[in-house]
């Protein structure tokens, strides 16, 4: 069963105003025959049908911020959770955690991975493997 918007909500109301039965307007509205009923029953106690606050922690973002921090994390795939992170800002303008980066980035199925560069190479090395092709050039197979 879908949930009634703010819009349906009201559209419903609506209908029950104008006399229609709530077995009519469960039907034109695609709900539950309890969901019209609890509807009613909550103008009549709270004088209103908004959505009642919910209990738990607000989250740190907005549904917006989130869209951003994956719309900026698909320009540059290889950005760490960290890096995402320092680019968002959250309600308030407060800076999120990396963990909160992650989290968002993978309820969109992405990841926030360190991009591989490859092996550390000093100058040393770097000269050893000159020094090693160098030798090795003119060597023919066998």
């Amino acid at each position: 069963m879908p949930r009634l918007s703010e819009v349906d909500r009201h559209r419903a109301l609506g209908l029950l105003q104008a006399g229609l039965p709530i077995s009519v307007v469960f039907l034109r509205m695609n709900v539950n025959r309890t969901t019209i009923f609890r509807l009613r029953q909550r103008l009549h106690e709270t004088d209103t049908v908004s959505d009642r606050s919910c209990s738990g922690r607000p989250r740190s973002t907005t549904q917006r911020q989130d869209r951003n921090l994956v719309r900026n994390h698909m320009n540059n795939r290889f950005l760490s959770g960290s890096a995402s992170s320092r680019q968002t800002r959250g309600r308030n303008n407060q800076r999120i955690s990396a963990n909160t980066a992650r989290r968002r980035l993978s309820t969109s199925a992405l990841r926030a991975r360190r991009p591989y560069i490859g092996p550390i190479l000093t100058q040393r090395h770097r000269c050893q493997r000159t020094l090693w092709s160098q030798e090795h050039a003119a060597w023919d197979r066998i």
